[in-house]
């Protein structure tokens, strides 16, 4: 006898694929990185209960490279659902580029640190600790995103050591971070947990210690010019749903408190 839950999950995707299946769709979806690794688990069930079609576009919340969403949006890049870092929504909101009723908080993500594959993993379970690596290191990389801007802008300076990291840190533009980790350009790498986990050739070696850690909120709306609106609240109705859960945390992220 199937378990309730998986009725439930049943039931949800059978409602959905009902409802659209005399009229599949292409959507749209630009989504940034934090949320990927997870969006990209979840998409599979979804277009195939809804017999629709995900057209995925990626890029950053911010910053700017001309890959980056809003600067998509700015050129008239058409999108059916955005997924980014939710301060950078309510930016998009704010300009009237997004829908403000369709707004859905999806994800939360913390900051993680990984070294090269096969390099000693050094602990950062306590402030002590991860500011003496910091400062033991050669080199130390972030993103051009979230975490990034926080970590160059907060972190060393939480931890008092912004002057002597300052010529031996730098903001990467565009990549993963670990990828040049990987590549042994840089001995620590920064980034959210999603966003480091899928790299290859690299070790993750923890969240950086609760009291000094950011946490990004990743939520998704729906641009006001959406060609098909109705079913992009569906997809992100199912991205939020208990069901999606599972796959949200493993793919490095922690469910919104509900």
């Amino acid at each position: 006898m199937p378990s309730l839950f998986k009725t439930c999950h049943a039931l949800l995707l059978a409602g959905w694929a009902f409802s659209a299946a005399a009229h599949a769709e292409e959507l749209t979806v630009m989504t940034s990185g934090g949320f990927t690794a997870a969006y990209q688990g979840l998409a599979p069930a979804y277009a195939k209960s809804s017999a629709n079609t995900l057209n995925t576009v990626l890029g950053p919340s911010m910053g700017k490279a001309p890959e980056a969403i809003p600067n998509r949006l700015a050129r008239g890049e058409h999108a059916d659902v955005v997924i980014m870092v939710g301060y950078a929504l309510d930016e998009l909101i704010k300009q009237g580029k997004v829908d403000p009723d369709s707004r859905v908080e999806l994800a939360d993500s913390r900051i993680g640190m990984a070294v090269k594959a096969g390099a000693d993993t050094p602990s950062i379970a306590t402030d002590a600790e991860l500011k003496k690596v910091l400062l033991n290191a050669r080199s130390v990389a972030y993103s051009d995103s979230a975490s990034g801007v926080y970590i160059e802008k907060e972190l060393f300076k939480k931890l008092g050591i912004q002057d002597q990291l300052a010529p031996k840190s730098k903001m990467i533009e565009r990549i993963p971070v670990g990828s040049v980790v990987a590549k042994g350009d840089y001995e620590l790498g920064f980034q959210q947990v999603a966003e480091l986990l899928p790299v290859p050739g690299i070790t993750f070696a923890g969240k950086i210690p609760e009291d000094v850690q950011s946490v990004t909120r990743f939520a998704g709306g729906i641009p006001k010019n959406a060609q098909h609106p109705a079913e992009a609240r569906r997809l992100l109705e199912y991205l939020a749903s208990p069901q999606a859960q599972a796959t949200v945390r493993s793919s490095g992220l922690d469910s919104v408190p509900r």
